[in-house]
């Protein structure tokens, strides 16, 4: 059953349209600049959806390969791809599968940066889709993984004002999201070992989405620009980067030869 059929719509014209899913776009794309190689290496997008991540990569000369489940997130993404030119098609693959049987359908170690955003708070056990990730990678490959903040559950009920749910989420590992959804929540140091485990080097960790998580939805907010250049700095500093909603974790497939060094 695909269980993202009733929320496609909503997920991907109204989430990534809102200002909330904007930021996340810009801030994570940000990022990536930061680590990703050059165009135009391969680039593999596990949970991918429709491709809000990953299709700006592939107008800038990535090879882009989207890997997802959900019929209806893929149908969302070819089109999407409709809109695009004969060349950005064509640096394009979309594959339905789950990310921890993705070696059914590529080659392991075939691609130099792996991205997995969001995806980690809908598995009940994120362990093996993190390993698989890994394998994916080339060796020096880039690893990009985002999650929920388990440390800051309480905020979100804490500004609503609805108290009770905000004193169980200090101590809990779960939440409803707004999209109705059961999620579930990890901390960066989860994300770190689960790499250095599986034989990755966590290069560092990003905050994603402080401040506009926290604003009313009629709030006049200005220039986009503006607030992409806030939410991008405190991305960066402490303790802003602890307090928001998303993190972004990023790392480095060892070679082997490093891999035996640190052994």
């Amino acid at each position: 059953m695909d269980i993202w059929a009733r929320v496609a719509d909503r997920f991907v014209d109204d989430h990534y349209e809102s200002l909330r899913g904007r930021v996340r776009t810009r801030i994570i794309d940000a990022h990536l600049g930061e680590i990703l190689p050059s165009p135009p290496a391969r680039v593999v997008d596990v949970g991918g959806g429709a491709g809000n991540q990953s299709l700006p990569l592939s107008r800038r000369g990535y090879n882009v390969t989207i890997i997802d489940p959900s019929p209806a997130m893929l149908s969302k993404a070819r089109t999407a791809l409709e809109e695009e030119s004969q060349e950005v098609r064509s640096r394009v693959d979309l594959i339905q599968s789950t990310g921890e049987e993705a070696l059914e359908h590529v080659d392991p170690a075939s691609f130099d940066a792996v991205l997995c955003h969001a995806v980690l708070p809908y598995l009940e056990n994120p362990e093996p889709l993190v390993a698989m990730l890994c394998e994916l990678a080339t060796s020096d490959g880039v690893l990009s993984v985002v999650a929920k903040n388990r440390d800051t559950l309480a905020m979100a009920p804490g500004l609503d004002a609805r108290w009770d749910d905000a004193l169980v989420a200090f101590d809990a590992g779960r939440e409803v999201n707004r999209l109705g959804l059961d999620t579930r929540a990890d901390t960066p140091a989860d994300i770190q070992r689960m790499l250095r485990e599986n034989g990755a080097e966590p290069l560092g960790w990003f905050g994603v989405r402080l401040f506009t998580d926290m604003l009313a939805e009629d709030l006049e907010i200005g220039d986009d620009e503006q607030v992409v250049a806030v939410e991008l700095e405190a991305s960066r500093r402490d303790p802003y980067r602890q307090l928001s909603r998303l993190f972004h974790v990023v790392g480095r497939k060892l070679s082997d030869s490093s891999r035996s060094s640190a052994a």
